[in-house]
C-alpha cells in the first residue's frame, strides 16, 4: 500500500539538494522559489556556505531534523545516492526535476528502476523524475525552478498534468483569467506518483472543487478509470488527452485500426465520468465553469439561452445542439411573460433574442432561468457602458433560480474586466467569447450526464470466470465462428473444405448463391488479398474462385476453403474487442464492411458491457438514424445487435488468451429478424 501524499504536497520542511549560489542555475532558482515558504528550508551542497539568507548544509545527514520533502536538483547519475541518503534520514517525499530516465530508453530505464526500488524500500513518495514540480499558492509552496510561479493566486481549481510544461502553462492560463489554483502538479515520468494518485489526493483536498487533467499516455488505464469514477460523484473532472494524430497503421484487424490510443483514452475517460476537451483553453474554461457551480445529476439537462445579439446566440445554440445538448422549448407561460417585457420583433422562444438589451433584460433573464425545462442558463451580450447593469441583471437571475449561469461577452478589456469580476463574485462564470461560453456550458451539462450515468448504471468491469468453450491455438474463420456460436452469435451455414472436390460438393448443398473464402489463419485481410468471392452459383464460377485463392501466397502448403451460404442484404456493422495493455478488455461498435476505417464511426466501452450500455453504444453512433428506420427503411434489430455486443464483451473477458476479436461485417436485419456475423477473426 502506498504512503499518503501529505509529506509531498503539504510539507513542513524542505531540503534542496543541489542548491547553487550561481543565479543562472536551477539550484539557485529552486531555493529562491521557496523564499516565502513558511516552513523550514535547508539548502544542501557539499561546498556549504550561505544562500539567500539560508545556511547551506553539506549533506542531508547534517540537517537538524528529518525533512518532509527533498527537492532534487542533481544529475540523473547522482539521484540514487541522494535518495538512499534521504531514506536513511527519514525523508517522506522527493521530487526530481532532472531527466535522463525512462524517457531516454537504454540506461535510463535501469536508472528509473533503481530509484523506484530505493523509494519503495525507504517509504519515500517520489514525484518525477523529469517533472516541473508543483505549486500550491495557499501554502506559499512553489516547488519549481520557475520563481515567477510565486505570483499565482490561490483558488479551487486543481491541475494535474503529465507534462511539466503543460502544468506550468495551465497554471498561468488560469491566472490570466483571474482564476486561482489549489494545486498544480506536473507528473513527469510518473515513476511513483502518477495521475491517479494526484487525482485521489485532490479528491480529498477541501480546497479543491474541480480537477483539470492533462494526459499524454496512460500506463494503467483501469486504475485511472476507477479513480475518476470514484471521484466524479464528489468533484467534477475535466480531461485533455493528447495524441489525436497517433494512427495505428495497418493492424491485423479492423478493430485494431479503429481503436487507436487516443480514441480508446477518450472513450475510457468519458465512461469513467470525465468531461473530455480538446484544447488547453477549453480545459481551463470547462474547469472555470465547474469551479463556480455544478449541475445535479440528470439524463438530459436543458439549457436556456438568452442573447442581446442574434448572431452570437445562434452560434451558441448551434454549438450546443451539435454536441447533442438539449436547448428545450420553453413553456407558454414563460413566453407570455417575456413577451410582456420585450418590444415586438424579438424572438421569444429558446434561444431568447432580446435585441439591444433594455432595462427589462434582468427580468427576462430571471423568467427564462425559472422555466422548469431550463437547468442551466447561457447568456450573451456585448458590453455597452450606457446599457444595462449586467452584473446585477444576470447575478440576480442566477440567485433567484439557483441554477448555474454562464455569461459570454465582448468589449474593451478595461470595460469588461470590472464586469467579469463583479459577475464572478456572484458565482456567474463570465467568459469573453460566445463559443467559449458555449463550451463551458457544455461542460456543465456533460458533467451532469456523467453523474447520472454513474449513479444509475454502475459498470461491471470485474473479472469473469473463463468460458468452458476452447479455441485452437491459431483459430481460422471456421473455428472462430464455431466458438462465437457457443456464445449465442449466429453465423451463416458453412462447409469447411480441404479439396476442390469437397468445395464442389458443398456448393450443391447450399440453396442460392454462395460465398467462397480462403480458410487460413495467416490471412487476416482476406478481401484485400483476393481471398473472398461472392455470388458463386455454378461449377465454373467456383473453379475460377478457387484458382484465385490457390494463387495467394500465404505460406500454407495446401489450401483450405470455406464455402458459405450468401446472406441477404442488411445494415452492416463491425463489432470488435481487444485486450488493451493499459485499459484491459475493451469493446468496439462501428459502421462496418470494407469501409470501416474510412468512416471511423465508432463507439467504445470498457468491458464488461451490459445490455443497456450496448444499446447506448448503438445510439451514440453518428449513423444511429440508420437503425431507427431512415427514409422509409425498416427499423433494424437493435436488440439482436445489442446481444452480439454483450456476447463479444463476454468473450474478451472470459476466453483465455484472446487478444483481439473482429466480427466484420455483422449484418443486422429488420426488427425481429436477427443479425448474422458474416466474418469472424480471433487473434490469440
Amino acid at each position: 500500500m502506498k504512503a499518503p501524499l501529505a509529506r509531498l504536497f503539504d510539507p513542513k520542511s524542505i531540503a534542496i539538494v543541489g542548491a547553487s549560489t550561481a543565479p543562472e542555475k536551477p539550484g539557485y532558482q529552486m531555493v529562491k522559489a521557496f523564499e516565502k515558504f513558511p516552513g523550514q528550508i535547508y539548502p544542501v551542497n557539499p561546498r556549504g556556505g550561505e544562500l539567500l539568507g539560508f545556511e547551506i548544509y553539506k549533506s542531508l545527514s547534517d540537517l537538524p531534523e528529518p525533512v518532509d520533502l527533498i527537492a532534487m536538483v542533481v544529475p540523473p547519475t547522482a539521484s540514487a545516492d541522494v535518495l538512499r541518503e534521504a531514506a536513511k534520514c527519514g525523508a517522506g517525499a522527493a521530487f526530481m526535476v532532472s531527466g535522463g530516465f525512462s524517457e531516454t530508453g537504454g540506461d535510463g530505464h535501469k536508472r528509473q528502476a533503481e530509484i523506484i526500488k530505493i523509494c519503495h524500500d525507504g517509504g519515500i513518495r517520489l514525484l518525477g523524475p523529469n517533472t516541473s514540480g508543483f505549486m500550491r499558492p495557499s501554502k506559499k509552496l512553489f516547488c519549481t525552478f520557475l520563481p515567477a510561479a510565486a505570483g499565482l493566486k490561490p483558488g479551487n481549481i486543481g491541475i494535474v498534468a503529465q507534462s511539466g510544461g503543460i502544468n506550468i502553462t495551465m497554471a498561468f492560463m488560469a491566472n490570466e483569467q483571474k482564476l486561482g489554483i489549489s494545486l498544480s502538479v506536473g507528473i513527469g515520468n510518473g515513476a511513483d506518483v502518477n495521475v491517479a494518485d494526484a487525482i485521489e489526493y485532490l479528491a480529498e483536498d477541501p480546497a479543491t472543487d474541480v480537477i483539470a487533467v492533462h494526459l499524454e499516455g496512460i500506463a494503467d488505464g483501469r486504475n485511472l478509470f476507477d479513480t475518476i469514477r470514484r471521484t466524479v460523484t464528489r468533484k467534477p473532472i475535466v480531461a485533455l488527452p493528447v495524441g489525436r494524430s497517433d494512427l495505428s497503421g495497418f493492424a491485423e484487424s479492423h478493430t485494431g485500426n479503429l481503436m487507436g490510443a487516443y480514441e480508446l483514452t477518450c472513450a475510457g475517460l468519458k465512461q469513467a465520468g470525465a468531461v473530455v476537451v480538446g484544447t488547453t483553453t477549453a480545459l481551463i474554461d470547462a474547469a472555470h465553469a465547474l469551479s463556480n457551480s455544478r449541475l445535479s445529476p440528470a439524463a438530459e439537462p436543458g439549457v436556456g439561452i438568452l442573447t442581446g445579439q442574434a448572431g452570437p446566440g445562434l452560434l451558441m445554440a448551434d454549438q450546443l445542439r451539435t454536441a447533442g445538448i438539449v436547448v428545450p422549448a420553453i413553456g407558454a407561460e414563460t413566453i407570455a411573460k417575456i413577451a410582456g417585457l420585450l418590444p415586438p420583433l424579438t424572438y421569444l422562444k429558446n434561444p431568447v433574442d432580446t435585441g439591444r438589451p433594455l432595462e427589462s433584460f434582468g427580468e427576462v433573464c430571471s423568467a427564462l432561468a425559472q422555466d422548469h425545462v431550463v437547468d442551466a442558463l447561457l447568456v450573451y451580450a456585448l458590453h455597452e457602458a450606457d446599457s444595462v447593469d449586467f452584473a446585477d441583471a444576470i447575478g440576480s437571475a442566477a440567485d433567484l433560480s439557483g441554477k448555474p449561469c454562464v455569461y459570454g461577452t465582448q468589449g474593451m478589456n478595461k470595460d469588461i474586466g470590472p464586469l467579469i469580476k463583479a459577475l464572478e463574485k456572484r458565482g456567474v462564470t463570465a467568459i469573453p467569447s460566445p463559443d467559449r461560453a458555449a463550451l463551458a456550458t457544455r461542460a456543465l451539462v456533460e458533467d451532469a450526464r456523467a453523474q447520472f450515468r454513474i449513479l444509475t448504471s454502475p459498470p461491471d468491469i470485474s473479472n469473469h470466470n473463463s468460458t468452458e468453450a476452447t479455441l485452437p491455438r491459431l483459430p481460422d474463420e471456421a473455428s472462430a465462428k464455431d466458438f462465437i456460436g457457443t456464445m449465442g452469435i449466429s453465423t451463416p451455414q458453412r462447409f469447411v473444405c480441404s479439396s476442390r472436390e469437397e468445395a464442389r460438393s458443398a456448393l450443391k448443398k447450399i440453396p442460392g448463391a454462395a460465398v467462397v473464402k480462403i480458410l487460413d489463419p495467416r490471412v487476416t485481410h482476406k478481401t484485400e488479398t483476393g481471398g473472398v468471392h461472392l455470388g458463386i452459383r455454378t461449377a465454373k464460377q467456383l473453379a475460377a474462385a478457387l484458382d484465385q485463392i490457390d494463387s495467394i501466397n500465404s505460406g500454407t502448403r495446401k489450401k483450405r476453403y470455406l464455402v458459405e451460404a450468401m446472406a441477404p442484404p442488411g445494415l452492416e456493422v463491425i463489432v470488435g474487442a481487444r485486450n488493451d495493455e493499459s485499459w484491459g478488455p475493451v469493446v468496439l461498435l462501428g459502421l462496418g464492411g470494407t469501409t470501416a476505417e474510412v468512416l471511423e464511426d465508432v463507439s467504445i466501452r470498457l468491458a464488461s458491457v451490459s445490455k443497456t450500455e450496448a444499446h447506448a453504444m448503438i445510439d451514440e453512433l453518428k449513423s444511429s438514424a440508420l437503425f431507427s428506420g431512415f427514409r422509409g427503411t425498416p427499423q433494424a434489430d437493435k436488440e439482436a445487435l445489442a446481444n452480439i455486443i454483450v456476447s463479444v464483451s463476454r468473450i474478451v473477458l472470459e476466453a483465455p488468451g484472446v487478444r483481439e476479436i473482429d466480427l466484420n461485417p455483422v449484418r443486422v436485419y429488420e426488427k425481429g429478424a436477427g443479425a448474422l456475423a458474416l466474418d469472424a477473426l480471433i487473434i490469440n
